[in-house]
């Protein structure tokens, strides 16, 4: 791998850090290494606050934050080796980007196996969050492609990772929030994909039932599913959606024209949201008319329609920085799972968010498959629905959320993590009830508490709230903002 070597040159600032939805800041040390050795000289460097690696900072929360402390920016670890043209296999820098292996791949007919809903996610974030996608109901998660991890740990040690040299730490490692050891490399098997073009089918559905239906029908017929639901529109129409469903498109799907430009794919740069919104941009009435438009110009149905893939993956990439439209005071994320049978469980979270204190801006509904051994991986087999919320009404939303968490545990569901942005620590325990066989993997790595994060800290996920020795929350610390 180019830079294993010798230490490349480190930046190094101090300042405030937020995730994807601006709640929370927390200020800390930020250094950037370019290569392995600068990680390693860093990690060994973080000091008592101890550190979190960070990558294009798309997690919704303090996951990738470490108030106090050091964050290890691993953005400059970014290579991509040779594909096997027979496996799909690749060798991936950790801060490599999804996007930019797209353009890779694509080229050479291939894509990568799980995406989420972003292609600016680093490849050791998509393994820390061990991110999903549309097609999740066939293909899992991003990690059940990975061959091998190469993990720098909090000893300085850098260790090749497999299922079978050491199962436990692999596992844990997926969807483990970074806490098992800073991502620098991976390899990844990909999937064929012979055009940069998905075939696409969509309907449109008047409410939750039709939705829900049409949706476990499409799981058995097309690769990738995903719906979006109204979550403003109450009475008989409460939950009506539009259901996307797609496949890889075959070269001969193409015209003519088309198909000399069929693996090029160089998406344009977004134009980036203008940098101050007013917070009262997002309200009832503006949450109104975007589910409204969004419902009317999708067709009633449409079969077999061609779109790029980033039209179909990305829809919100379009705009740089787009989560700026929520104002200063930002946003909130809140995705669940529900098992399947637990419908009805289902249906009162979407009529609590029809009736809840702030407007549902933007909602998706997905149906997964069987989980993997990870044991803080968040897919289950169910229902996941995602929901963004304005950061608003304080002590009311929070108060709200709470109820939703407890309705989502007594369900033996689950929050996602890499979304969370506020959830109280007693409920992780419930939601993820293998969280103690990961504690053991964790401490056998990190003995001495190096790992850590904001996120961390405020659920006591290395270890329960109450045992912890670092301190006070992020919030509470005199230095931290």
């Amino acid at each position: 791998m180019p830079g294993k070597q010798q230490a490349g040159a480190t930046t190094e600032h101090r300042g405030p850090l937020t995730g994807w939805g601006r709640t929370g800041p927390t200020v800390a040390r930020i250094v950037r290494p370019t290569d392995i050795p600068g990680a390693t000289a860093a990690l060994m460097g973080a000091g008592p606050r101890g550190t979190t690696a960070r990558g294009l900072g798309r997690a919704y929360g303090d996951a990738a934050q470490n108030g106090g402390g050091l964050v290890l920016d691993a953005t400059a670890i970014d290579f991509i080796g040779p594909i096997d043209p027979e496996t799909g296999a690749v060798d991936v820098g950790g801060g490599t980007s999804l996007g930019a292996l797209i353009t890779t791949a694509i080229a050479a007919g291939w894509f990568i196996p799980v995406t989420p809903g972003t292609r600016h996610v680093t490849i050791g974030g998509a393994i820390a969050s061990d991110v999903h996608g549309k097609n999740h109901h066939v293909e899992g998660t991003f990690t059940q492609h990975v061959d091998s991890m190469t993990l720098l740990l909090p000893s300085g040690e850098t260790r090749v990772v497999t299922p079978e040299s050491d199962r436990a730490l692999f596992w844990a490692t997926a969807g483990g929030m970074g806490l098992t050891g800073v991502i620098v490399e991976a390899r990844v098997r990909l999937t064929p994909a012979a055009t940069r073009f998905i075939t696409v089918d969509t309907y449109r559905t008047n409410d939750l039932d039709q939705t829900m239906s049409l949706m476990a029908d499409y799981d058995t017929r097309t690769h990738y599913s995903v719906a979006w639901i109204d979550l403003v529109t109450a009475g008989a129409h409460m939950g009506r959606g539009v259901l996307t469903c797609g496949d890889h498109a075959p070269l001969e799907a193409l015209e003519e024209r088309k198909r000399e430009d069929a693996r090029r794919w160089r998406p344009r740069p977004a134009p980036p949201a203008p940098p101050i919104f007013p917070s009262q941009v997002v309200n009832r009435l503006t949450s109104r008319m975007f589910n409204e438009l969004w419902f009317r110009k999708a067709p009633a149905e449409r079969l077999g329609e061609l779109l790029p893939l980033e039209t179909f993956f990305y829809p919100l990439d379009i705009v740089d920085q787009w989560n700026r439209v929520y104002g200063p005071r930002g946003f909130l994320q809140w995705q669940c799972v529900i098992p399947f049978g637990e419908e009805a469980r289902l249906r009162r979270l979407v009529e609590a968010f029809v009736h809840g204190p702030v407007p549902a801006t933007l909602a998706v509904l997905k149906r997964f498959g069987a989980a993997n051994p990870g044991h803080l991986s968040f897919p289950m087999p169910g229902w996941t629905l995602a929901v963004d919320l304005p950061a608003a009404r304080g002590d009311e939303l929070a108060s709200f959320l709470d109820g939703l968490d407890r309705e989502v545990a007594d369900g033996g569901g689950r929050i996602y993590l890499s979304k969370d942005a506020r959830m109280r620590p007693e409920w992780l325990d419930v939601m993820y009830p293998r969280i103690d066989e990961w504690r053991e993997v964790q401490a056998r790595i990190d003995p001495q508490g190096r790992l850590t994060s904001d996120l961390d800290r405020r659920l006591g996920i290395t270890a329960p709230a109450s045992a912890r020795v670092r301190g006070a929350g992020p919030h509470s610390m005199g230095d931290a903002r």
